[in-house]
């Protein structure tokens, strides 16, 4: 089943408590006590560690496991009276009230956060006069996760209109949605009912979006393992070849690649592979004179004719 966002933050800060009582459990107890798997709960230990009770980085949780028991090693320093710094005051009241504004918010979430925050204000005397003056304003990608994560709770399909940079083109799509995860950007893992296949939507890329009264029911798919990255291609993805010269070296620090073979003149020769070679018609006309698409002959033919429109609209 997957799991929205809030649903996380409530398992980790129940697992915190459970994990207290319980030095050196073991894995699969835990596991099986949370109703979750042994790599989801691993995750949920891996970001554990970033958490504590200062935004300084101080007293973060000491939680580590071997893979078969987990130890957490500080419980009662993390567990003493937490006090705040005014400017660490300042700064969570005024991304509670912020986080309270977000569109699709459950109400029992939003009435907690508010009696939350109200408790805070309460102790922070004179720093929370101060976070009284100060806003955030979300942007459209605060929106859009807030719908996401409402359709996910709510088990119901989205649609959208959602611009796809490798095609320069704006679609419109229903989509049943599966998971909310960040790598560098936040994204929705969802079932595209356009193309009848899994996809992965960059939220700010999202320019519409609207929750359904159909129910959200894609098939049954397998996780991605996200550990190594977003983009990770596969042995029978297409191949793509390209040539850059010493100023386009970056390319082969930034996309994973088969190969990099050194050119004469300073530059590489990259192999990669990705499964739809038309998204990287941009990374050629990026590159203008550092480098060009060698193959496929389809691809290098349509970054060529990209760059020629660009030029004879700049002409124009």
């Amino acid at each position: 089943m997957a799991t929205n966002a809030i649903d996380q933050t409530r398992r980790m800060l129940s697992l915190v408590t459970y994990l207290r009582e319980r030095p050196g459990a073991h894995v699969s107890d835990v596991a099986r006590a949370f109703g979750i798997s042994e790599d989801e709960l691993i995750a949920d230990l891996n970001v554990l560690p970033m958490c504590g009770t200062s935004f300084r980085g101080g007293d973060l949780l000491d939680i580590d496991t071997d893979g078969d028991r987990i130890w957490w090693h500080n419980p009662d320093d993390v567990a003493e009276p937490l006090r705040l710094a005014a400017d660490e005051a300042t700064a969570l009241l005024v991304a509670a009230r912020a986080v309270a504004t977000l569109p699709g918010l459950r109400e029992g979430d939003r009435q907690a956060l508010l009696r939350a925050t109200a408790k805070l204000e309460a102790a922070a005397g004179e720093a929370a006069g101060a976070s009284s003056r100060l806003s955030v304003t979300f942007e459209s990608e605060g929106g859009v996760f807030a719908d996401v994560d409402r359709a996910i709770a709510e088990r119901r399909r989205l649609w959208l209109r959602y611009y796809s940079p490798g095609r320069d083109e704006l679609t419109e799509r229903e989509v049943d949605p599966i998971r909310l995860f960040a790598v560098g950007h936040t994204y929705m893992e969802a079932w595209c009912r356009l193309s009848e296949a899994r996809r992965t939507f960059r939220l700010d890329r999202v320019a519409e979006i609207k929750l359904l009264d159909a129910p959200s029911d894609p098939p049954p798919v397998e996780l991605r393992d996200l550990s190594e990255g977003l983009v990770q291609p596969s042995a029978e993805d297409p191949e793509v070849v390209i040539e850059v010269g010493p100023g386009g070296r970056w390319v082969a620090e930034y996309y994973p690649h088969d190969s990099a073979e050194e050119l004469p003149d300073g530059g590489l020769r990259i192999t990669l592979r990705t499964p739809d070679p038309a998204t990287l018609r941009r990374l050629g006309l990026r590159l203008g004179r550092d480098g060009r698409i060698v193959s496929p002959p389809v691809l290098a033919d349509s970054a060529r004719e990209a760059a020629r429109q660009a030029l004879a609209a700049y002409e124009e």
